[in-house]
């Protein structure tokens, strides 16, 4: 009999050679086998004759090949299948179908499912264009092989009759195929079959009994079988909508352990010994020294939420979450305040040396008036410069370091690190955090573990926040400082960027400033600010100033050229300055000092600008093929402008294509500008992997579960989750913990992905 934790090469038709496949796609055991589900189901329950169809239908047939043709038209090659039964035929058609050429034969029983329509090109007859189709038998497979014994004759006889039973007359589930399409959802069907088959009946369940009954889960070994070998009966949309007893038993199994083993690191966490900051008179007054304004409620309530975590003993992990705009940098400053009142150092890690620097001038600006030390340490700095900040810190001369990945090179050390505020965090993988929270040098008495404070402007949804962050608090100040205006966002095509040019010009001419967006930095190289641009978008070399900018091969404009082409020609008389990504530090710093003194009045970029910016004067945002953009990326840019009580533009330019996604994404933004609801939109049309524009360091991985389509089931998760690891569910047995956590170690690392910090 199979166990779950058999691996599967031990499996009845797998072997060595197929286990290796098996495991590029993370299968290497029966349980990760079982939890390989189908992608979509077939209903075969009553397949259609070819008589039967009627245009306008989805219909499953199942047909023999007669006679197949590629053809090309003008625009592209189009591969047709002629099916048949009896004198009635149906013809399949694919387009780009070049890759099917050699796939049909005559004479092969192919199943086929798809929207059923008129043939306009012969009277009367149907077609399905782009059908999903599955090659049930061919010719070769009803001659076999030659002199095959009586034995292996039954056998076979017994097989094909239970791979039949499989394919017709029933819902069929169908899988993503692997190892480049040689294991087939035919294969995955038949050998998923055979497993369950020789499963053994006794298999564990991990979650405990009372938590099974008040979610009405049913048992798991009838989930794995139900979910890929459905009974006749079953609802064939709960089916493809992943929502049957049998999907919703194996979703919530795989959240409930992932909500487990993230309760787990919370506890693990407040059970370290941390740092109880004092909070008397003297901290709160010091705090109130150096504030430029007068907090607004949101504020207030978060510094509350976080001075309390600093007073606990137990190292603080907190997620902070702030529109742009905000204040969150003044709520990390007030937080830093406090350590060092206490004799304490701190460190900020930024992602870019243009956002470090931002947060450096700042803190400067408010914090050294007051006494504390401040200095900046990135990538850039000088060797002999970078050797006087490291031992300034290692003895504790410095009471706030601001840095980039510089901060967790191994030779930086502090002599008392109390808090570790990391920005953009999402920028970051969780093992950068996790490094810098082992900076604190181990003395004679080592000190407890710095209190974490997690701040990001791209509001998460909660699904991601109870899986990415799950480990972490959550404080969001929902409010923006009084003063600011709401910026009014408009899309209009780039045939009417002379319209725009001017309302730009009727701006700087009023006093204010401007920001010009492109999506990449020189049309001569493959190269942009911009996370989510392809290779292919690579621009053409450019050409002269005097001649119109040079665009990539796609029609992109780019910064570099349209720099020279608005300086020149169309701003002329206006002071017109450039950023990108290329351009060394001290050009970056130089040009953004001159921009926030107001001596440059038009300032071209790319999405280098896209966090940590301010400048209040700057009140109007031109953003050039805003439709290659993502919508957390434009949400960020607008939030460059609005920061003074001026009114604000944003201008999303498009160009003649605009996908009906980049519809979705641009009406939205001219729609709102709530910020959480520009995030869960943007999870919807990205997905969670790719939220972030990079697959997040961290991020678990789902084989079952869908964090937008099971968001509900994810709370319950939580829920029971929380209950099982406080031990407030009464009805829950030691043994039954015990098993949770046994499955839970077996599973943690390998099956989530997740990595252990802190």
């Amino acid at each position: 009999m199979l166990e779950l934790i058999t691996p599967v090469k031990y499996v009845k038709g797998i072997g060595p050679r197929i286990a290796g496949m098996l495991a590029a796609k993370g299968i290497e055991t029966v349980e990760d086998l079982l939890y390989y589900l189908p992608f979509r189901y077939e209903d075969r329950m009553n397949p259609r004759t070819i008589a039967e169809l009627q245009p306008g239908e989805m219909a499953s047939v199942i047909a023999e090949v007669r006679a197949s043709l590629l053809f090309r038209t003008r625009r592209m090659p189009i591969f047709e299948v002629t099916f048949g039964q009896g004198r009635t035929s149906l013809k399949g058609i694919w387009f780009h179908g070049t890759y099917l050429k050699d796939k049909f034969k005559p004479g092969q029983l192919v199943a086929l499912y798809g929207k059923v329509e008129q043939n306009k090109r012969g009277r009367g007859s149907l077609q399905i264009i782009q059908p999903q189709f599955e090659i049930l038998a061919g010719p070769e497979d009803a001659e076999g092989a030659a002199g095959p014994s009586h034995a292996e004759r039954v056998d076979r006889e017994a097989e094909a009759r239970v791979e039949q039973s499989l394919e017709i007359g029933r819902i069929v589930p169908i899988y993503e195929s692997a190892a480049s399409q040689n294991l087939s959802s035919r294969w995955f069907r038949g050998t998923i079959y055979r497993t369950l088959q020789n499963l053994s009946r006794d298999i564990t369940d991990g979650i405990p009994r009372s938590v099974v009954e008040r979610m009405k889960l049913m048992e798991r070994r009838g989930a794995f079988e139900q979910a890929h070998f459905p009974q006749p009966g079953a609802s064939f949309a709960d089916l493809q909508s992943a929502r049957t007893p049998a999907h919703l038993r194996l979703i919530f199994e795989e959240l409930f352990f992932l909500e487990v083993g993230l309760e787990l690191k919370r506890k693990k966490m407040r059970a370290r010994p941390g740092i109880s900051f004092q909070l008397d008179p003297r901290v709160r007054e010091a705090i109130k020294k150096f504030l430029p304004f007068h907090p607004t409620a949101a504020q207030k309530r978060v510094v509350k939420e976080i001075a309390s975590d600093m007073q606990h003993p137990s190292p603080m992990r907190r997620l902070l979450q702030g529109d742009v705009g905000s204040g969150k940098t003044i709520v990390a400053l007030q937080a830093a305040v406090i350590a060092i009142e206490n004799g304490y150092q701190v460190a900020l890690m930024a992602p870019t040396e243009i956002l470090a620097t931002q947060h450096y001038l700042a803190a400067r600006r408010l914090l050294e008036p007051c006494g504390y030390r401040v200095l900046l340490l990135t990538g850039s700095v000088e060797q002999d410069r970078k050797r006087d900040i490291r031992r300034h810190i290692a003895h504790g001369n410095v009471q706030l370091v601001i840095g980039t990945h510089a901060l967790i090179e191994e030779n930086v050390e502090f002599a008392r690190l109390g808090l570790v505020v990391v920005d953009e965090q999402h920028r970051f993988g969780v093992m950068q955090r996790f490094k810098l929270m082992k900076k604190a040098a181990p003395g004679e008495k080592p000190i407890g573990a710095p209190d974490v404070l997690v701040m990001t402007a791209t509001p998460i949804p909660r699904t991601l926040a109870l899986t990415l962050y799950g480990d972490l608090d959550t404080s969001i100040i929902d409010e923006l400082p009084p003063g600011r205006t709401a910026i009014t966002t408009r899309r209009v095509s780039d045939e009417r960027e002379q319209e725009v040019w001017e309302f730009v010009r009727k701006q700087v001419k009023a006093g204010h400033q401007a920001y010009v967006v492109y999506p990449v930095i020189e049309a001569a190289e493959q190269t942009s600010d911009f996370p989510g641009m392809a290779a292919k978008d690579a621009a053409v070399p450019a050409k002269s100033p005097a001649e119109p900018p040079a665009k990539s091969k796609f029609g992109l404009k780019a910064a570099v050229s349209m720099y020279d082409h608005l300086r020149k020609k169309v701003m002329a008389d206006l002071r017109v300055g450039l950023l990108h990504g290329k351009l060394d530090a001290d050009e970056k710093e130089s040009i953004m000092r001159h921009f926030q003194k107001g001596e440059i009045d038009v300032l071209v970029s790319t999405t280098v600008i896209e966090v940590g910016v301010d400048v209040s004067n700057a009140t109007i945002m031109v953003v050039e093929h805003a439709e290659r953009f993502g919508l957390s990326q434009l949400h960020q840019l607008r939030g460059r402008i609005g920061r003074g009580a001026a009114k604000s533009y944003c201008v999303l330019m498009t160009g003649a294509r605009v996908s009906p996604e980049a519809e979705q994404r641009l009406e939205a933004m001219v729609r709102t500008q709530n910020g959480f609801e520009i995030a869960e939109l943007d999870l919807e049309l990205r997905g969670p992997g790719e939220f972030f524009g990079t697959k997040q360091a961290g991020m678990p991985n789902l084989r079952v579960a869908n964090l937008l389509r099971d968001r509900q089931m994810l709370e319950f998760a939580k829920r029971e989750a929380a209950a099982v690891v406080s031990g407030s569910d009464p009805a829950i047995t030691k043994e039954e913990v015990s098993t949770v956590m046994e499955h839970l170690r077996a599973h943690w690392q390998r099956r989530y992905g997740l990595v252990e910090v802190g």
